[in-house]
C-alpha cells in the first residue's frame, strides 16, 4: 500500500511538471530514487573501489580483519581487494602493495602499517590524488588521514597486565615479548604492559622482541628462562603467536608454573587457555568489528558525510570463565 501512494504521489508530481513545462527526464529521475530507497531502506550500491592493504594475511587476526571488510563490501554495495605481505616484518613489500593499489586506481584506502613512517610516505601519493586515507588496527598517523579505526593498544595491554598481575599475586616478577622492533603497535603494547607492572611494583627482568612469530618467540623466551631461571612469573606477550612461542619454549624447558598472556583474542589461543594450557588470558580485540567499521567509515566519506577522527574499538581480556561465550560470539560473526 505504501509503495501504491509514492507511485501515485509521483504520477500526481510528473503530471503538475508537465503542466509547469517540465520534462520527463526530471519526473523519471525522481522515481527511480524513491524506488531505490523503498527496496534498500535508504542505503544504495555504487561502484566505489576501496583497497586495503594489511599488515599480513598470513595469521589468523588478519584474516578476521579481511573477513570483517568483505562482510562490509557485501552489505554497502561496493568493491574492496585486501592485500598484505607475507609476513609482518616485510614493510618493503607492503610499501610496494601500497604503490600498486593506488596505482591501480581506488576511490579510497584503507591501511595497517608494518612501519608507520613507511606507509606513511607511499600513502601520501593518495592524499596528493584527493585519495582518502584511513587506518586500521594501527594508526598511520598521517597528515590529512581520515580516520583510524582501532584499540588503544596501550589501555588493552594494561588491562591484560593488571589480570596477570592479580592472579600471580605479591612478588610476582614478570617478562614482557613484544613485538617488531620500531613498529608503534607494539611500542605502545609494551607501554601498557609495563605500566600495568609500574603501578603494581611487579619487576620486569626483561622485554625482547619475538618478531611477531611463533619461532621468533619461542627462541625469545628460551634466551629469557637461561637469562633469569626459575624467576618468570608472568610473561605478557605481544600478540597470541608470540604467547604459543612463549609456551613451547616454557613446556620445552620444563616450566610449567607461568601465567602467560597474549594479544589479539585468535581463536587459537582461546582453545588453550579453555584446555588449561600455560597461555591463561588473550587481551580480545574485535578485528572483524574494526575491519567492517573501516570500510563503512571509507563509504560514508565518499558519499560526502563525516566521520570521527578516530573510531574506538573495544577489548575485553578472555580467560577460562568468559573463553567459550567469546568464541561462540566468533563463530556468529563469521557466519
Amino acid at each position: 500500500m505504501k509503495k501504491f501512494f509514492a507511485l501515485l504521489l509521483a504520477l500526481v508530481m510528473s503530471l503538475s511538471l508537465v503542466a509547469c513545462g517540465g520534462g520527463d527526464d526530471a519526473t523519471t529521475d525522481d522515481t527511480t530514487d524513491d524506488a531505490t530507497n523503498e527496496e534498500t531502506g535508504g542505503e544504495t550500491t555504487n561502484d566505489y573501489k576501496i583497497s586495503v592493504v594489511l599488515k599480513t594475511l598470513s595469521s589468523e587476526y588478519w584474516g578476521y580483519v579481511k573477513a570483517g571488510c568483505d562482510a562490509a563490501a557485501a552489505e554497502l554495495g561496493v568493491e574492496v581487494s585486501v592485500v598484505g605481505p607475507g609476513a609482518e616484518s616485510d614493510i618493503e613489500g607492503q610499501v610496494a602493495q601500497i604503490e600498486q593499489q593506488i596505482g591501480a586506481g581506488c576511490d579510497a584506502i584503507i591501511c595497517a602499517p608494518n612501519d608507520a613512517g613507511a606507509a606513511a610516505n607511499a600513502l601520501q601519493a593518495a592524499l596528493d590524488q584527493g585519495i582518502p586515507v584511513l587506518s586500521v588496527d594501527t594508526d598511520v598517523g598521517i597528515e590529512g588521514q581520515t580516520t583510524f579505526v582501532g584499540t588503544s593498544n596501550v589501555d588493552a595491554a594494561y588491562e591484560g597486565g593488571k589480570w596477570a598481575i592479580g592472579q600471580a599475586g605479591d612478588g610476582a616478577k614478570a617478562v614482557i615479548i613484544y613485538g617488531q622492533e620500531g613498529d608503534n603497535t607494539s611500542n605502545m603494547r609494551r607501554e601498557g604492559y609495563q605500566k600495568a607492572c609500574d603501578e603494581a611494583g611487579v619487576e620486569v627482568l626483561a622485554a625482547l622482541s619475538g618478531q611477531n612469530t611463533t619461532d621468533g618467540a619461542t627462541k625469545t623466551m628460551e634466551d629469557m628462562l637461561s637469562a633469569h631461571p626459575g624467576e618468570i612469573d608472568i610473561v605478557l606477550c605481544h600478540n597470541d603467536d608470540t604467547a604459543i612461542g612463549a609456551m613451547n619454549a616454557c613446556k620445552n624447558a620444563g616450566v610449567s608454573d607461568v601465567i602467560i598472556v597474549g594479544f589479539d583474542g585468535n581463536a587459537s589461543a582461546v582453545d588453550l587457555i579453555l584446555a588449561g594450557d600455560l597461555i591463561k588470558a588473550t587481551v580480545a580485540q574485535q578485528p572483524y568489528e574494526m575491519g567492517y567499521q573501516a570500510v563503512e567509515a571509507a563509504v560514508e566519506v565518499l558519499n560526502g558525510g563525516t566521520v570521527e577522527s578516530v573510531i574506538n574499538a573495544p577489548v575485553e581480556v578472555v580467560t577460562a570463565e568468559n573463553g567459550q561465550a567469546y568464541l561462540d560470539n566468533l563463530a556468529s560473526m563469521q557466519g
